[in-house]
């Protein structure tokens, strides 16, 4: 696998390599800001790109908005964003139009590199990786909420499945069996109103959906 990383501290950006690189996957640009990004992403194509949310100039949302850019014209190349704040409309945002391919980790997880590494090959193969803070404020409570309905085993499975996680990694970080968490899953879904979906990613976007007032989608397992 090949990476571009975007990431204007050095420091970090140090790491991300030294991480990447200890786990096999061949970075072949590092960049500080967003238009060398595009660059480097339209110059190697690249299996991923990793990206800093806030990047000169303005350090705002220079990450996302190259994020979009580059999973509409290069739909080739998955995006894991790194964010040193919890920015969970930034998630939201992306996992609305991008239903694969998309990642969006708090920076501190980096330091967890077996979970890191894990949620980069995620990604990189077409999956999601959303960080557990992003999924809490995703998932925050609201008055008459039909997340209330859920048990709270089913409230940890279904946070399990919006960080990307598939059947067999929400059985084992729950240390249940897989046939519990089908179980689970099907509740919530009965319980939410929200149609079962085949696939991580597609879970992802009916958890926000189901967050923005749109639980509708149409897919079926």
């Amino acid at each position: 696998m090949r990476a571009v990383i975007a990431e204007d501290s050095l420091l970090l950006r140090i790491g991300v390599v030294k991480v990447l690189q200890s786990a096999g996957i061949d970075v072949v640009a590092e960049e500080d800001d967003a238009e060398g990004l595009l660059r480097a992403v339209e110059e190697h194509r690249p299996e991923l790109a990793v990206v800093d949310v806030r990047m000169p100039p303005g350090f705002t949302d220079e990450g996302v908005r190259a994020a979009l850019v580059i999973r509409r014209q290069f739909p080739g190349t998955a995006v894991l964003l790194l964010s040193q704040y919890v920015e969970g409309r930034y998630a939201a945002d992306l996992l609305t139009e991008y239903q694969a391919g998309i990642g969006y980790l708090l920076k501190q997880r980096v330091a967890d590199v077996a979970e890191f590494v894990d949620a980069v090959r995620r990604v990189a193969a077409g999956g999601t990786a959303l960080d557990p803070q992003v999924v809490a404020q995703l998932l925050v409570r609201r008055r008459n909420d039909p997340l209330d309905r859920l048990t709270q085993r089913e409230r940890e499975v279904l946070a399990s499945m919006a960080e990307g996680r598939s059947n067999a990694g929400i059985a084992e970080a729950l240390v249940i069996s897989e046939s519990a968490v089908a179980k689970h899953i099907n509740s919530i879904f009965a319980k939410l109103d929200l149609p079962k979906a085949e696939t991580d990613h597609r879970r992802v976007l009916a958890v926000l959906q189901f967050r923005s007032g749109d639980g509708d989608g149409e897919e079926e397992s």
